[in-house]
């Protein structure tokens, strides 16, 4: 099923940007804006909405789908170890601060009590 939804995934990115790459920017209308001909149409300056603005629109709602679809799925997984034959090194206390201070001031280097 993910493997699936990965090549629609896919397929739709080219898609969008496919799409989104053979639209006319805003500024192409900016003569109809300022008096032109066009600009008492039933639309306004933009007209109406073509088929790549529609096609544009269901590709963005299908890419949003599918994102939120993989990253639910891929969540729910549980992680497993990357080295499952180790065990965890055992956790030793460490000693209290007396008693490394009286072992440190009760002998020298040679382990004999000073006086």
């Amino acid at each position: 099923m993910s493997i699936f939804l990965i090549v629609i995934h896919v397929v739709v990115c080219i898609a969008l940007i496919m799409i989104v790459l053979l639209q006319t920017g805003k500024g192409a209308d900016m003569g109809a804006a300022f008096g032109g001909g066009s600009s008492q149409t039933l639309f306004g300056s933009t007209g109406a909405s073509t088929f790549l603005s529609k096609a544009t629109t269901a590709a963005a709602i299908i890419f949003m789908l599918t994102s939120l679809i993989l990253a639910y799925m891929s969540g729910g997984t549980a992680v497993k170890s990357v080295v499952p034959n180790t065990q965890a090194p055992i956790e030793q206390s460490a000693q209290p601060e007396s008693d490394a201070a009286a072992t440190q001031s009760g002998t020298e280097g040679n382990g004999e009590k000073t006086e």
